[in-house]
C-alpha cells in the first residue's frame, strides 16, 4: 500500500458516524484495519484474539452436528469467520444493524475475512440485534421465532458500557430470558466484553442459564508492548 492512511468507508448512522480505516503501522510493519464510531475506536485488526475466542469458546460448549448459529455484530468479521471454520456449522445468520458494515464484506474490503460473504452457509440480516430480541419474531424474519444452537454477541463494549441506552435492558434477567427463548435446548449464548468479569452480570446470567463461565482472554498488546485482556462469557441452557 502506498499511502500511510486511507479511509475506506464512512457513513452517518443513527448511533453516530461509522468509518472503516486502513493504515500502515511503521513500527509493526503491518496494515491495520480499524472501525471507529465518531471519534471512538470500536475494533482493530491488531486485537482479534478475543473475537476469535468468542466463537471458539461458545461453539466448544455444543455437541452434535448441523449447528445453526447467530452472530450479533459483524464488525471486522473475525467471529463469523471463526464460526464458519467449525465444520459442524450448518447455517450462520449474521445480524448487523448497519448496512454499510455488511457492504464492506460484500465488497471484499477486509482481506482477512475473504470468503465470509460468499460462503453458502452465510446469510446477512440487516437488523438491530437488541430490537430483534425484544420483538416477537426473533432474529430470522423468514422464520419468525426460529431457535438456534448458539448466539455469539459482540456489539457493545461491555454490559455496563453500551453503545446506545436502548441496549441496556438486554443485559438484565428479563432481556436475557427473551434471548434464551430463541435458543434450542442445550443452546449457548456467548458474549464478548472489554471489561473484566462483572459479578452483577454473571448473577443475571445465572438467573437465566444453567451454567455460566467468564473466560478471561489475554493477548499481546503491540501498542503498549505488554498484555491486555478481554472477557468472554459463555452461558449454557
Amino acid at each position: 500500500m502506498g499511502a500511510r492512511f486511507e479511509e475506506l468507508a464512512w457513513r452517518e448512522t443513527p448511533i453516530g458516524a461509522i468509518s472503516l480505516r486502513r493504515r500502515r503501522d511503521p513500527a509493526l510493519q503491518v496494515e491495520v484495519y480499524e472501525v471507529k464510531l465518531d471519534d471512538e475506536y470500536l475494533m482493530s485488526s491488531l486485537f482479534p484474539v478475543a473475537e476469535i475466542e468468542l466463537a471458539r469458546l461458545g461453539l466448544a460448549e455444543l455437541t452434535g452436528d448441523a449447528l445453526d448459529v447467530v452472530v450479533g455484530g459483524l464488525g471486522l468479521g473475525y467471529t463469523a469467520c471463526t464460526a464458519l471454520a467449525d465444520p459442524r456449522v450448518r447455517a450462520l445468520l449474521v445480524v448487523e444493524a448497519i448496512e454499510d458494515v455488511i457492504d464492506w464484506h460484500r465488497r471484499g474490503l477486509l482481506p482477512f475475512a475473504a470468503g465470509l460473504a460468499e460462503d453458502p452457509r452465510t446469510r446477512f440480516a440487516r437488523a438491530d440485534f437488541f430490537a430483534a430480541v425484544a420483538g416477537d419474531d426473533g432474529f430470522d424474519a423468514e422464520a419468525p421465532g426460529r431457535q438456534f444452537d448458539a448466539v455469539l454477541l459482540d456489539v457493545d463494549h461491555s454490559p455496563r458500557n453500551v453503545l446506545h441506552p436502548s441496549h441496556a435492558p438486554f443485559y438484565a434477567p428479563d432481556g436475557l430470558r427473551r434471548l434464551a427463548a430463541l435458543l434450542r435446548p442445550e443452546g449457548v449464548f456467548a458474549l464478548w466484553s472489554d471489561d473484566p468479569p462483572d459479578d452483577e452480570f454473571i448473577a443475571a446470567l445465572t438467573d437465566v442459564f444453567a451454567t455460566v463461565r467468564a473466560h478471561v482472554v489475554p493477548f499481546a498488546n503491540p501498542l503498549t508492548g505488554g498484555r491486555s485482556a478481554n472477557t468472554v462469557y459463555v452461558a449454557h441452557r
